[in-house]
Protein backbone atom coordinates (compact mmCIF):
# COMPACT_ATOMS: atom_id res chain seq x y z
CA UNK A 1 0.00 0.00 0.00
CA UNK A 2 1.76 3.10 -1.06
CA UNK A 3 1.35 6.63 0.88
CA UNK A 4 0.68 9.67 -0.64
CA UNK A 5 1.28 13.05 0.90
CA UNK A 6 -2.29 15.20 1.67
CA UNK A 7 -0.56 17.93 -0.96
CA UNK A 8 -0.73 14.81 -3.50
CA UNK A 9 -4.25 13.98 -2.82
CA UNK A 10 -5.11 17.81 -2.85
CA UNK A 11 -2.85 18.03 -6.66
CA UNK A 12 -4.48 14.26 -8.30
CA UNK A 13 -8.02 15.55 -7.47
CA UNK A 14 -7.78 18.92 -9.21
CA UNK A 15 -5.53 17.53 -11.66
CA UNK A 16 -3.21 19.96 -11.40
CA UNK A 17 -0.47 21.17 -8.54
CA UNK A 18 -1.63 23.47 -6.15
CA UNK A 19 0.27 26.89 -5.57
CA UNK A 20 0.54 29.16 -2.82
CA UNK A 21 2.41 32.39 -2.71
CA UNK A 22 3.72 34.37 0.12
CA UNK A 23 4.85 37.80 -0.45
CA UNK A 24 6.35 39.39 2.54
CA UNK A 25 8.63 37.02 4.60
CA UNK A 26 8.58 38.80 7.60
CA UNK A 27 7.32 37.54 11.14
CA UNK A 28 3.92 37.41 9.85
CA UNK A 29 5.14 35.99 6.21
CA UNK A 30 7.40 33.24 7.10
CA UNK A 31 5.34 31.70 10.16
CA UNK A 32 2.37 31.49 7.75
CA UNK A 33 4.88 30.25 5.73
CA UNK A 34 5.80 27.89 8.00
CA UNK A 35 2.57 26.92 8.88
CA UNK A 36 1.10 25.86 5.50
CA UNK A 37 3.85 23.87 5.13
CA UNK A 38 3.68 21.48 7.97
CA UNK A 39 0.10 20.91 7.42
CA UNK A 40 0.64 20.50 3.81
CA UNK A 41 -2.05 22.94 2.28
CA UNK A 42 -0.21 23.13 -1.15
CA UNK A 43 1.81 20.87 -3.51
CA UNK A 44 3.91 24.06 -4.13
CA UNK A 45 4.83 26.69 -1.43
CA UNK A 46 6.46 30.19 -3.26
CA UNK A 47 8.36 32.71 -1.00
CA UNK A 48 9.10 36.25 -2.44
CA UNK A 49 10.70 39.64 -0.62
CA UNK A 50 12.12 42.84 -1.11
CA UNK A 51 14.75 41.01 0.69
CA UNK A 52 15.45 38.28 -1.63
CA UNK A 53 18.41 36.70 0.73
CA UNK A 54 15.74 36.41 3.45
CA UNK A 55 13.29 34.74 1.36
CA UNK A 56 16.35 32.24 0.32
CA UNK A 57 16.80 31.80 3.77
CA UNK A 58 13.67 31.11 4.96
CA UNK A 59 12.76 28.25 1.69
CA UNK A 60 16.26 26.45 2.58
CA UNK A 61 15.97 25.91 6.13
CA UNK A 62 11.92 24.82 5.61
CA UNK A 63 13.12 22.42 2.77
CA UNK A 64 15.93 21.20 5.25
CA UNK A 65 13.02 20.05 7.37
CA UNK A 66 11.24 17.98 4.54
CA UNK A 67 12.34 14.60 5.37
CA UNK A 68 9.99 15.14 8.62
CA UNK A 69 7.13 16.62 6.32
CA UNK A 70 5.15 15.43 3.11
CA UNK A 71 6.29 16.70 -0.36
CA UNK A 72 5.92 20.24 -1.25
CA UNK A 73 8.44 22.38 -3.17
CA UNK A 74 9.54 24.79 -1.49
CA UNK A 75 11.17 27.84 -2.76
CA UNK A 76 12.03 31.57 -3.21
CA UNK A 77 10.87 32.80 -6.11
CA UNK A 78 9.73 36.33 -8.20
CA UNK A 79 6.45 37.75 -9.29
CA UNK A 80 6.58 35.60 -12.23
CA UNK A 81 5.83 32.69 -10.14
CA UNK A 82 2.60 34.44 -9.07
CA UNK A 83 1.65 32.55 -12.15
CA UNK A 84 -1.38 30.11 -12.08
CA UNK A 85 -0.84 30.49 -8.18
CA UNK A 86 -4.08 29.12 -6.36
CA UNK A 87 -3.93 31.74 -3.51
CA UNK A 88 -1.50 34.66 -3.26
CA UNK A 89 -0.87 35.83 0.38
CA UNK A 90 0.13 39.82 0.73
CA UNK A 91 1.42 39.71 3.85
CA UNK A 92 4.29 42.68 3.36
CA UNK A 93 4.68 46.12 4.64
CA UNK A 94 5.99 48.01 7.35
CA UNK A 95 5.61 46.16 10.94
CA UNK A 96 3.34 47.88 13.15
CA UNK A 97 5.26 50.29 15.89
CA UNK A 98 4.42 50.13 19.50
CA UNK A 99 1.54 52.02 20.62
CA UNK A 100 0.94 53.01 16.69
CA UNK A 101 -2.32 52.19 15.67
CA UNK A 102 -3.05 50.26 12.47
CA UNK A 103 -4.89 52.75 10.49
CA UNK A 104 -1.45 54.82 11.33
CA UNK A 105 -0.18 52.13 9.07
CA UNK A 106 -2.29 53.14 6.13
CA UNK A 107 -0.31 55.45 4.04
CA UNK A 108 2.97 53.86 4.60
CA UNK A 109 1.70 50.61 3.42
CA UNK A 110 -0.63 51.73 0.18
CA UNK A 111 2.75 52.55 -1.83
CA UNK A 112 4.43 49.29 -1.29
CA UNK A 113 0.62 47.69 -2.15
CA UNK A 114 0.90 49.58 -5.13
CA UNK A 115 3.94 48.14 -6.66
CA UNK A 116 2.93 44.82 -5.32
CA UNK A 117 -0.67 44.60 -6.81
CA UNK A 118 1.00 45.97 -10.39
CA UNK A 119 3.25 42.94 -10.09
CA UNK A 120 1.25 40.45 -9.22
CA UNK A 121 -1.49 41.24 -12.09
CA UNK A 122 1.57 40.63 -14.89
CA UNK A 123 1.44 37.22 -14.15
CA UNK A 124 -2.29 36.49 -12.78
CA UNK A 125 -6.05 37.39 -13.27
CA UNK A 126 -7.75 33.89 -11.74
CA UNK A 127 -6.68 33.41 -8.10
CA UNK A 128 -7.56 34.70 -5.31
CA UNK A 129 -5.31 37.53 -3.18
CA UNK A 130 -5.19 37.00 0.51
CA UNK A 131 -4.25 40.09 2.50
CA UNK A 132 -2.86 39.97 5.84
CA UNK A 133 -1.21 43.40 6.08
CA UNK A 134 -2.51 46.06 8.53
CA UNK A 135 -5.24 47.68 8.37
CA UNK A 136 -6.45 45.06 6.75
CA UNK A 137 -9.72 45.87 5.75
CA UNK A 138 -8.24 49.15 3.91
CA UNK A 139 -5.33 47.40 1.97
CA UNK A 140 -8.07 45.18 0.95
CA UNK A 141 -9.77 47.32 -0.83
CA UNK A 142 -7.07 49.46 -2.23
CA UNK A 143 -5.94 45.93 -3.62
CA UNK A 144 -9.42 45.39 -4.82
CA UNK A 145 -9.73 48.92 -6.36
CA UNK A 146 -6.26 48.32 -7.52
CA UNK A 147 -6.25 44.92 -9.22
CA UNK A 148 -9.93 45.07 -10.90
CA UNK A 149 -10.77 41.84 -9.66
CA UNK A 150 -13.91 40.63 -8.42
CA UNK A 151 -14.29 41.85 -4.64
CA UNK A 152 -15.01 37.92 -4.07
CA UNK A 153 -11.32 36.73 -5.06
CA UNK A 154 -9.72 39.88 -2.67
CA UNK A 155 -10.58 38.78 1.10
CA UNK A 156 -8.63 40.39 3.95
CA UNK A 157 -7.84 38.41 7.10
CA UNK A 158 -10.59 40.76 8.40
CA UNK A 159 -11.76 39.92 12.28
CA UNK A 160 -11.00 36.16 12.12
CA UNK A 161 -8.59 36.77 14.18
CA UNK A 162 -10.40 38.90 17.05
CA UNK A 163 -13.33 36.59 17.03
CA UNK A 164 -10.87 33.27 17.48
CA UNK A 165 -9.28 35.76 20.84
CA UNK A 166 -13.11 36.70 22.21
CA UNK A 167 -13.54 32.86 21.86
CA UNK A 168 -10.61 31.71 23.60
CA UNK A 169 -10.92 34.56 26.34
CA UNK A 170 -14.89 33.37 26.91
CA UNK A 171 -14.08 29.94 26.89
CA UNK A 172 -10.87 30.67 29.47
CA UNK A 173 -13.75 32.61 31.64
CA UNK A 174 -15.81 29.99 31.87
CA UNK A 175 -13.42 26.74 31.50
CA UNK A 176 -15.38 26.26 28.42
CA UNK A 177 -13.36 24.80 25.02
CA UNK A 178 -12.68 27.68 22.86
CA UNK A 179 -13.78 25.75 20.27
CA UNK A 180 -17.35 25.20 21.64
CA UNK A 181 -18.19 28.88 21.76
CA UNK A 182 -19.73 30.37 19.43
CA UNK A 183 -18.97 34.36 19.23
CA UNK A 184 -18.14 37.46 16.75
CA UNK A 185 -15.83 40.28 16.31
CA UNK A 186 -17.17 42.15 13.25
CA UNK A 187 -16.49 45.48 11.82
CA UNK A 188 -13.11 46.50 11.55
CA UNK A 189 -9.63 44.71 12.41
CA UNK A 190 -8.93 47.20 15.22
CA UNK A 191 -10.30 49.80 18.08
CA UNK A 192 -13.50 49.61 16.65
CA UNK A 193 -14.46 46.38 16.26
CA UNK A 194 -17.33 45.61 17.23
CA UNK A 195 -18.34 42.07 19.88
CA UNK A 196 -21.63 40.39 19.33
CA UNK A 197 -23.04 39.16 23.00
CA UNK A 198 -26.33 39.55 21.74
CA UNK A 199 -25.10 36.06 19.13
CA UNK A 200 -22.57 34.70 21.81
CA UNK A 201 -23.40 31.04 23.02
CA UNK A 202 -22.03 27.52 23.63
CA UNK A 203 -24.63 24.58 22.95
CA UNK A 204 -27.10 26.82 21.82
CA UNK A 205 -27.37 28.50 25.64
CA UNK A 206 -26.55 32.21 26.24
CA UNK A 207 -23.30 32.99 27.86
CA UNK A 208 -23.51 33.72 31.97
CA UNK A 209 -21.54 36.39 32.06
CA UNK A 210 -22.00 40.04 34.49
CA UNK A 211 -21.42 43.02 32.72
CA UNK A 212 -17.78 43.60 34.18
CA UNK A 213 -16.79 39.94 32.47
CA UNK A 214 -17.68 41.35 29.24
CA UNK A 215 -15.72 44.52 29.17
CA UNK A 216 -12.66 42.38 30.47
CA UNK A 217 -13.18 40.33 27.66
CA UNK A 218 -13.54 42.59 24.73
CA UNK A 219 -10.99 45.10 26.10
CA UNK A 220 -8.45 41.90 26.23
CA UNK A 221 -9.92 41.23 22.59
CA UNK A 222 -9.39 44.38 20.95
CA UNK A 223 -6.55 45.05 23.03
CA UNK A 224 -4.79 41.92 22.22
CA UNK A 225 -2.33 43.46 19.40
CA UNK A 226 -0.93 45.64 21.77
CA UNK A 227 -0.20 43.42 24.66
CA UNK A 228 1.69 40.82 21.97
CA UNK A 229 3.36 44.15 20.51
CA UNK A 230 4.73 45.62 24.02
CA UNK A 231 5.61 41.83 25.02
CA UNK A 232 7.50 40.84 22.07
CA UNK A 233 7.46 42.92 19.58
CA UNK A 234 4.67 41.88 16.95
CA UNK A 235 2.14 39.26 16.60
CA UNK A 236 2.47 36.29 14.52
CA UNK A 237 1.19 32.71 15.22
CA UNK A 238 -2.45 33.64 15.70
CA UNK A 239 -2.60 35.36 12.61
CA UNK A 240 -0.69 32.44 10.85
CA UNK A 241 -2.92 29.79 11.83
CA UNK A 242 -6.08 32.33 10.60
CA UNK A 243 -4.19 32.63 7.20
CA UNK A 244 -4.34 28.71 7.46
CA UNK A 245 -7.97 28.49 8.13
CA UNK A 246 -8.90 30.40 5.48
CA UNK A 247 -6.57 29.27 2.58
CA UNK A 248 -7.66 25.48 4.07
CA UNK A 249 -11.29 26.51 3.39
CA UNK A 250 -10.24 27.65 -0.21
CA UNK A 251 -8.32 24.78 -1.13
CA UNK A 252 -11.57 22.16 0.14
CA UNK A 253 -14.27 24.14 -1.28
CA UNK A 254 -15.73 23.96 2.33
CA UNK A 255 -18.15 26.38 2.02
CA UNK A 256 -16.98 27.14 5.90
CA UNK A 257 -18.61 30.68 7.97
CA UNK A 258 -15.61 32.75 8.23
CA UNK A 259 -15.49 36.49 9.59
CA UNK A 260 -13.06 37.59 6.57
CA UNK A 261 -12.91 41.33 5.45
CA UNK A 262 -14.82 42.14 2.17
CA UNK A 263 -17.21 44.35 -0.16
CA UNK A 264 -20.11 44.87 1.62
CA UNK A 265 -22.80 46.06 -0.21
CA UNK A 266 -26.00 47.33 2.09
CA UNK A 267 -25.26 45.14 5.05
CA UNK A 268 -27.02 47.24 7.76
CA UNK A 269 -27.17 50.43 5.49
CA UNK A 270 -23.27 50.36 4.45
CA UNK A 271 -21.83 49.64 1.35
CA UNK A 272 -18.39 49.64 -0.95
CA UNK A 273 -16.00 49.81 2.07
CA UNK A 274 -14.80 46.17 3.07
CA UNK A 275 -15.26 45.27 6.75
CA UNK A 276 -14.74 41.90 8.47
CA UNK A 277 -18.22 39.95 8.50
CA UNK A 278 -18.89 36.19 8.47
CA UNK A 279 -18.77 35.03 4.83
CA UNK A 280 -19.37 31.44 3.46
CA UNK A 281 -15.84 31.18 2.01
CA UNK A 282 -14.97 28.50 -0.74
CA UNK A 283 -13.11 27.78 -3.75
CA UNK A 284 -14.85 30.84 -5.26
CA UNK A 285 -12.98 32.85 -2.46
CA UNK A 286 -16.31 34.66 -0.50
CA UNK A 287 -19.39 33.06 -1.98
CA UNK A 288 -21.80 34.65 0.26
CA UNK A 289 -21.68 37.54 2.74
CA UNK A 290 -24.54 36.42 6.21
CA UNK A 291 -26.38 39.47 7.42
CA UNK A 292 -26.66 39.06 11.17
CA UNK A 293 -29.40 40.07 12.66
CA UNK A 294 -28.07 42.68 15.44
CA UNK A 295 -29.17 44.61 18.70
CA UNK A 296 -29.90 48.27 17.56
CA UNK A 297 -26.38 48.97 19.68
CA UNK A 298 -24.46 46.66 18.08
CA UNK A 299 -25.66 48.03 14.48
CA UNK A 300 -25.02 51.56 15.95
CA UNK A 301 -21.64 50.69 17.17
CA UNK A 302 -21.00 48.79 13.26
CA UNK A 303 -22.23 51.78 11.37
CA UNK A 304 -19.60 53.64 13.56
CA UNK A 305 -17.13 51.28 12.73
CA UNK A 306 -17.48 51.77 8.81
CA UNK A 307 -18.02 55.44 9.07
CA UNK A 308 -13.91 54.66 10.34
CA UNK A 309 -13.04 52.64 7.87
CA UNK A 310 -14.87 55.11 5.10
CA UNK A 311 -12.91 58.31 6.23
CA UNK A 312 -9.32 56.21 5.60
CA UNK A 313 -10.37 55.66 2.60
CA UNK A 314 -11.29 58.81 1.39
CA UNK A 315 -7.76 59.68 3.09
CA UNK A 316 -5.91 57.72 0.10
CA UNK A 317 -8.88 58.62 -2.26
CA UNK A 318 -6.17 60.25 -4.75
CA UNK A 319 -4.49 56.71 -4.78
CA UNK A 320 -7.20 54.63 -5.53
Amino acid sequence: MSIVSISERVSNESGKKTRIVVIGTGAVGSTTAYTLLLRERMSELVLIDYNQAKAKGDALDMNHGLPFTGKVDVWAGDYSDCAGADIIIISAGVAQKQGETRLDLLKRNVDIFNHIVEEVMKYNDTGILLVATNPVDIMSYFTWKKSGWPSNRIIGSGTLLDSARFRYLIGEKLDVDPRSIHASIIGEHGDSEVPLWSLANFAGLPLELNEDDKKEIFENTRDAAYQIIEAKGSTYYAIALALDRICTAILRDEGAVLNVSTLISSYHNMSDIYLGVPCIVDRTGVREIITLPLTAEEENQLQKSGNKIREMIESISERL
